[in-house]
């Protein structure tokens, strides 16, 4: 019998429970409390975004990452959460006409294509696989090298227009987009040394990286998230060739407050941020999120926000991690099941979740097929993250599921695993 209850191991959002509802009500009754802050909140706002709020993230990030450098409110930027931001990278520093490949560390967010795609930028993505230390880099930077000799091609799919010139804009050759910790789906940290050599070699080819840092502060692994690429982009080698960079950070409250605040920030030089806040929708429509930045800005001033990431989402991080991995061991391992990372070996582990291998004789195709059909149990299979565009997705990403643990309560993340262990059972007596 299927079971009424469906267990949704799929969703990648924060658990309802764990929000800051109260203190947020707070915060939005103090804003819209205040003439000064209210009047400012509900007018279009300027075009980098509220001020205090960026001033607040600026000392925040100062904080928690002690850069070399102080970072200052000129390098921040507001914007509608990490998706939106995307699009408006795109926007300013990209063209269809001059920009040539999109590069995606392997396995990928799955929901990042169509940004791309709206952008013009459809038929020239391409993957590069990744290990325990993030994205192979010398392997990038060995199809950035066959790209420049003519022996990668790709299908352009556009019209050749190429947009204006503007003071604010550069135009790059290459995107390159990563999650760097705590990666989505695979949960792989980039090491140190892979950070340094991808902003090396994003610099040598002309090449923008997009950060997605929006797990950064979800850590409780042995050790700690390393150095952002942001941050490294500012001082290796001398600091950045020119006055735009070759990195920008885009962080979001989505996976800290709840993904219906959109609110995020982008982070750069000022010469980047500067660019970026002069996309046309924010000419436009003003600030993203102007009145709800106000809000969030509240959370900042007591140093709130700070305080509930370390004492309520890093140990209920931790504690779910922890009991998603167990439930995995006790009920999937005799199957030979294996997962990365384990909570209770890996240096790095935090954000979202566990990327999960099936033994040889499973596909996880079949295996999300038959979860949904007879344990109304909702699974993300392995070739959802692949890159598009490519024959052949790389690695073994049919034989794996993603599983988040931060959506579902405690007690159904291990029924869910129970549910798996029964899908697993069923299909390979089928296929026996």
């Amino acid at each position: 019998m299927v079971p009424t209850i469906q267990i949704d191991l799929f969703q990648g959002w924060p658990a309802t429970a764990m929000l800051p509802v109260e203190r947020l009500k707070q915060a939005a009754n103090s804003a819209l409390s205040n003439k000064a802050i209210f009047t400012e909140g509900f007018a279009y706002g300027p075009d980098e975004g509220y001020f205090p709020l960026r001033k607040n993230i600026a000392a925040w990030l100062s904080q928690s990452y002690t850069p070399v450098q102080p970072i200052s409110a000129e390098r921040i930027c507001i914007t509608g959460g990490a998706s939106q931001n995307l699009a408006c990278v795109l926007q300013v520093f990209t063209d269809p006409a001059q920009t040539e490949i999109i590069w995606f560390v392997e396995p990928t967010y799955h929901l990042v294509f169509r940004v791309f795609e709206d952008a013009g930028l459809s038929g020239r993505m391409r993957g590069i696989p990744e290990d325990g230390e993030g994205m192979d880099v010398a392997a990038l930077e060995l199809d950035l090298e066959a790209f420049d000799r003519g022996d990668l091609l790709y299908q352009a799919g556009c019209e050749k227009t190429y947009k204006l010139d503007r003071p604010y804009r550069k135009i790059y050759k290459h995107v390159i987009y990563c999650v760097p910790s705590f990666s989505n789906p695979s949960g792989t940290t980039m090491s140190h040394s892979r950070r340094e050599a991808l902003v090396r070699v994003a610099r040598k080819y002309n090449a923008l990286v997009v950060a997605d840092d929006v797990y950064d502060f979800l850590s409780w692994g042995l050790g700690h998230p390393q150095l952002r690429l942001v941050d490294i982009d500012r001082v290796l080698d001398g600091g950045p060739e020119d006055q735009f960079g070759n990195v920008v950070s885009n962080g979001s409250f989505s996976k800290l407050i709840g993904p219906g605040c959109r609110v995020g920030w982008a982070e750069g030089t000022k010469d980047f941020i500067y660019g970026l806040s002069q996309a046309g929708s924010t000419r436009s429509g003003g600030a993203p999120s102007q009145l709800t930045s106000t809000f969030i800005n509240d959370l900042l001033e007591d140093s709130f926000l700070p305080e509930y990431i370390t004492n309520t989402l890093v140990p209920e991080g931790r504690r779910r991690h922890c009991i998603l991995a167990s439930a995995i061991k006790t009920h999937l391992g005799h199957f030979g099941v294996s997962f990365t990372p384990d909570p209770e070996t890996s240096p790095v582990a935090g954000g979202y979740y566990i990327w999960l291998q099936l033994p040889a004789a499973l596909t996880a195709t079949q295996v999300c097929r038959e979860a949904l059909e007879i344990q109304n149990l909702v699974l993300g299979g392995g070739e959802t993250f692949a890159v598009p565009g490519e024959d052949t997705p790389g690695g073994d990403l049919h034989r794996r599921l993603r599983l988040c643990f931060m959506w579902e309560d405690e007690g159904r993340l291990v029924e869910g695993v129970e549910r798996l262990g029964l899908v697993i059972q069923s299909v390979l007596t089928n296929n026996e």
